[in-house]
């Protein structure tokens, strides 16, 4: 490599494209590695199932302190839906016999 700085010689240029090289490889790594982690995050069915549940309940408590009366409702909302689900079930499989 030449260059047009009289004071530069070969040797120091190519030590600093060597440097310049390494430095970008030690980012693209760092890129990658980045990139892999937040696919890893996304895609991590179970983590993210974690994630979710926990969300969930930290809310369900903020809602039971804020409101006690809301979450009795959703409780018992909830519970009528299961119930009602089981119901027709149950009443499929009898039909089914």
């Amino acid at each position: 490599m030449t260059t047009n700085n009289p004071g530069v010689t070969d040797a120091d240029t190519e030590k600093h494209g060597i440097s310049d090289l390494r430095a970008e490889a030690r980012h693209a790594r760092a890129e990658l590695a980045s990139t892999l982690d937040a696919i890893e995050y996304k895609f991590n069915v179970p983590k993210q199932l974690r994630i979710r549940r926990r969300r969930v309940t930290l809310a369900l408590r903020k809602l039971g302190e804020d409101s006690p009366a809301a979450l009795m409702g959703i409780a018992a909302g909830a519970a009528t839906i299961v119930g009602v689900v089981v119901w027709f079930g149950a009443s499929a499989a009898v039909k089914n016999r």
